[in-house]
């Protein structure tokens, strides 16, 4: 018989794999009560009994069905070309197993139909072919379409599919399995009458989650424990589970039990925005077991959306619509979740995606929305914040004030309900103002156990950070540099491919969406040099570099401790955006920073402790099931507003269960397991599609049949690499030009030292590695490519592999009179043999080219690919401009043989690149209006190398190239 205490509480990751195995058996919690078996349903008069039961040998659990491995929490998985190591401990009274049961594919086969199945397995379709023709059309064409299409003439001579119209197709597409049935159920307030019956259209929140925890398809993305991850000697938070939050909600849970944590996401959105515009208010859900990788993409089915709620226009004086219908959301809220508060307060039974059994709790960890659903949520206010005790004259102190915990609301709203009726709306509402609460007498998280606003309304990225920054800091830059100026800076920066470029300027887009802002914020702070007073500039600085800090997906103390400081910087020189009369209202010039989304950031810090990285609660996914769930499902619709919503739940559930069945049926026919096998090799991570990746390891040939997004190319396999193998190039088989020779190389490329820079390459390299070579350069030919590939390894997680950069070396044009050519960061080897970094614009990528018929042998250094560039010196260090924090680099210049300035060239090997790099000129007090975004790089010669490019590229330059 096992120990109970046989599992390994540590475990190693590096870059050798790290394997979580369970050699015990069952566990124990403790509680009182005659108990089951979950296996053969036995009776026992405790929960000990169970465990010496299914401990004993003559246990009801084979013991060939025990588990030998689980999932590797994000945190711990190790690749091979990572260099560091990360350890971690696992939370050791939970996440046990209780017995085998049955996952989402195994409960597929109790369907009515299942006997049908076996002998065709897209029943009620003839076959896999009908199969694909009906899911097709119902996906993509409406119903009237549908019909039109079944009665072409086409089908008089050929043969028809067995469905002959669209209403048997659609009947048989309802006969699909499906697990979570929608219900209708009409809400009311007595004596409170509504334009339209109030319907609330829902299905049951667990029922739900047990579907989500079950799917064989999340098998390898999915965490059962709470753990501690260590990587460097830094605590690292990641997602919940490596956080504060879930390892305390273990220590008051029963001993052996499995966390699954709820995260909501709800949001009002207006569908149509013609005159009386139709709104929906749907409320969306998904488990913080699930990889954030994962949860981050609509695709991937991670997310479901469990009711639609009832948008209420009642005949009562305005002043009271708003607590009556904030009221009737908290009902709802209330009854699509009732049983995951009976979960989270004492538990149940639940199998995982590999078919073992979990006992399981259902703590609420986060409501992702906006702020005034957050306010409306935490029933505060609009002057006060819903997770602080902070009120409007403290919005803009830079001062963390204490939590506004759920405990305090309720005696609040306890003390108030003793002395007014609830529902004497205007003495309550008046009481309620007055300590800063909305009115709400029964918020739906009042009885959710562990459940805190204080906590679960979670830092939210998209509207708290990206929105704000469009909202008020770009309004401050607006004012104090002057639209014109400002959209004149960002027409003529470089375009780099990959990168948006805003050829008519940032103040005419009329809506932007969070992608758009994120692009404002690339360069927003080096192209204001010049134009704004250098305080002003630090405090934007500030801010954008708290923004980033917000995003990173690994958080350390290190870098919380740099999110705070940036924040703290921002409220010091704050003032001067005042002194430059940039903060104006609707009655001009503002002197104060009354602002609610600026005091939530003060919670980022503690939020991030206690629930893991901001980003995997960010409203960008909210915002897209938006699209996908209401305004894309109108197109779907017949477009009536009186039973639209009906349509929506129709359409959803087709479309569910047309998914689900879909990867059902490819397996089953093909005769592979229905349960997810666990993967403990290392692997470097091209993309995040969990059924694609199934699919790859055990039908490799039907990867086509899977929608969702397709793994990023990777050039680590198959392309040139970099001496430490950190680095991928990519070059065309067939080059843009095939064989140019060092005068035509000159001519077309504007590149007048390119003979006499390769002549000091080959001497260089002949002498360093003793390789001489009878090739004479000068009448020798040259194949040349436009563009290359560079790619690299995240540099927060070093196993997933980013998409490649575009990096351009284009000779002159009509379009481009100086050619279009990126800057890179190479390392150049001094005369003292050490390694240093340079900036350098690449002007030319080149090989060598031999005759067939010769046979002269190349030395290896002119047997790769070479570049041509033209170097930059670094001037100044981030110290010397603190406003900015950038480093600061000049065209370097030399004398040539005739006496002439021009620029200093050289040749590198094409692996000597590590990065790319985004310079920004420096403008000065205004831009050049004969400059463009084709001749800027070439016009300027004192450049900011931007650390603000993109989110990897600031982390490398804060830490690594610092």
């Amino acid at each position: 018989m096992h120990s109970l205490r046989s599992l390994k509480d540590i475990v190693t990751a590096s870059n050798s794999s790290a394997k979580l195995t369970r050699k015990g058996l069952v566990k124990t919690w403790l509680f009182s009560g005659c108990e089951l078996c979950p296996n053969c349903n036995e009776e026992f008069l405790s929960i000990e009994a169970v465990i010496l039961h299914l401990d004993s040998q003559s246990t009801c659990w084979p013991r060939e069905s025990r588990p030998q491995q689980f999932p590797i929490p994000p945190g711990l998985r190790g690749s091979r070309s990572s260099t560091s190591s990360a350890t971690g401990s696992y939370h050791p009274r939970s996440g046990y197993v209780f017995g085998v049961g049955k996952n989402l594919f195994d409960r597929l086969q109790e369907d009515q139909y299942d006997y049908r199945r076996k002998i065709n397995t897209y029943y009620p379709f003839h076959d896999e072919g009908e199969w694909e023709l009906a899911r097709f059309l119902v996906e993509n064409l409406t119903q009237t379409q549908i019909d039109k299409f079944l009665k072409l003439k086409w089908f008089h001579t050929r043969p028809r599919p067995s469905f002959t119209s669209k209403d048997q197709l659609l009947d048989w597409i309802d006969a699909l399995p499906s697990f979570v049935p929608w219900k209708v159920s009409t809400m009311e307030f007595t004596g409170y009458k509504t334009t339209y019956p109030l319907q609330l259209i829902w299905r049951d929140a667990l029922e739900v989650v047990k579907q989500l925890f079950s799917d064989p398809v999340f098998a390898n993305h999915i965490t059962f424990q709470p753990h501690v991850v260590n990587t460097g000697g830094q605590r690292e938070y990641g997602d919940y589970m490596s956080a504060d939050m879930a390892w305390k909600i273990q220590d008051h849970l029963p001993v052996g039990a499995t966390q699954v944590p709820i995260i909501l996401g709800s949001d009002k959105t207006p569908v149509t925005r013609t005159t009386g515009g139709l709104e929906m208010h749907p409320l969306f859900i998904t488990i913080g077991n699930l990889d954030s990788e994962v949860r981050s993409k609509a695709t991937l089915r991670a997310w479901r959306c469990i009711a639609y709620m009832p948008i209420a226009k009642f005949h009562v004086h305005p002043d009271y619509q708003g607590i009556l219908q904030a009221r009737l959301w908290h009902r709802c809220v209330d009854l699509i979740c009732a049983n995951l508060k009976v979960a989270a307060k004492d538990g149940c039974f639940m199998p995982d995606p590999s078919r073992y059994i979990h006992y399981v709790f259902t703590p609420l960890v986060s409501h992702v929305c906006d702020l005034p659903e957050a306010t409306m949520i935490a029933t505060v206010s609009k002057s006060a914040s819903p997770i602080t005790m902070a009120t409007q004259a403290n919005f803009g102190d830079g001062v963390l004030y204490p939590p506004r915990t759920g405990q305090h609301t309720l005696q609040l709203v306890y003390e108030i309900s003793k002395e007014v009726d609830p529902w004497d709306l205007d003495k309550f509402q008046k009481a309620a103002k007055a300590v800063h609460l909305s009115g709400v007498h029964m918020p739906y998280w009042r009885d959710w156990t562990f459940a805190c606003p204080s906590v679960f309304l979670t830092g939210e990225v998209l509207h708290t950070c990206i929105k704000f920054f469009a909202d008020h800091p770009l309004n401050w830059i607006k004012e104090t540099v002057g639209k014109p100026e400002l959209n004149a800076r960002f027409m003529v920066q470089h375009k780099r491919v990959g990168t948006r470029h805003f050829t008519k300027g940032v103040t005419h887009v009329n809506q932007m969406t969070g992608r758009e802002h994120r692009d404002i914020q690339r360069t927003i702070v080096a192209s204001i040099a010049g134009a704004a007073p250098p305080r002003f500039i630090r405090s934007i600085r500030a801010l954008i570099e708290f923004i980033y800090l917000s995003q990173n997906p690994v958080h350390s103390p290190d870098s919380l401790q740099s999110m705070a400081q940036a924040l703290s910087d921002f409220h010091s020189f704050k003032d001067a955006i005042v002194d430059a009369e940039a903060r104006r209202g609707k009655k001009g010039v503002k002197d104060d920073f009354f602002i609610p989304k600026l005091e939530l950031l003060q919670s980022f810090r503690g939020m991030v402790k206690k629930l893991g990285t901001l980003m995997q609660f960010s409203a960008d996914m909210t915002e897209r099931l938006l699209i996908t769930h209401c305004k894309h499902l109108f197109e779907r619709t017949n477009r009536r507003s009186t039973d639209f919503t009906e349509q929506c739940v129709r359409i959803l559930n087709r479309q569910e269960s047309m998914e689900l069945f879909n990867l059902y049926a490819l397996f089953y026919s093909r005769g592979t397991s229905l349960v997810n096998a666990i993967r403990i090799e290392d692997e470097e991570v091209t993309t995040v599609n969990p059924a694609l990746s199934w699919i790859s390891r055990v039908l490799p040939d039907e990867t086509h049949s899977v929608h969702g997004p397709r793994p990023v190319w990777n050039h680590f396999l198959k392309g040139i690499l970099s001496g430490d193998a950190l680095t991928a190039f990519h070059l065309t088989s067939t080059p843009d030009f095939n064989a140019l020779t060092p005068i035509a190389i000159e001519a077309k490329y504007s590149l007048v030292d390119f003979n006499h820079a390769l002549s000091q390459f080959i001497n260089q390299l002949s002498l360093s590695t003793g390789e001489h070579t009878r090739w004479d350069h000068g009448y020798g030919h040259f194949c040349t490519w436009n563009k290359f590939r560079l790619q690299l390894h995240s540099a927060f997680q070093p196993r997933v592999i980013m998409p490649s950069r575009v990096i351009q070396a284009y000779p002159p044009s009509d379009a481009f009179p100086l050619g279009n050519c990126d800057t890179v960061l190479i390392n150049v080897t001094g005369d003292d043999g050490q390694s240093t970094s340079r900036v350098a614009q690449v002007r030319l990528i080149f090989q060598p080219k031999i005759p067939r018929a010769s046979d002269l042998v190349l030395p290896m250094y002119l047997s790769s690919p070479l570049l041509y560039v033209q170097f930059f010196h670094f001037v100044a260090n981030p110290s010397d401009r603190p406003e900015l924090a950038m480093w600061t680099v000049e065209r370097t210049y030399m004398i040539d043989q005739r006496g002439r300035r021009c620029r200093c060239g050289g040749v590198v090997s094409l692996t000597d690149v590590t990065h790319a790099v985004e310079l920004i000129p420096e403008y000065g007090n205004k831009v050049d209006e004969r400059i463009s975004s084709a001749t800027s790089l070439e016009s300027y010669d004192r450049f900011f190398l931007n650390s603000f490019a993109d989110k990897e590229s600031y982390h490398t330059f804060s830490t690594e190239f610092a």
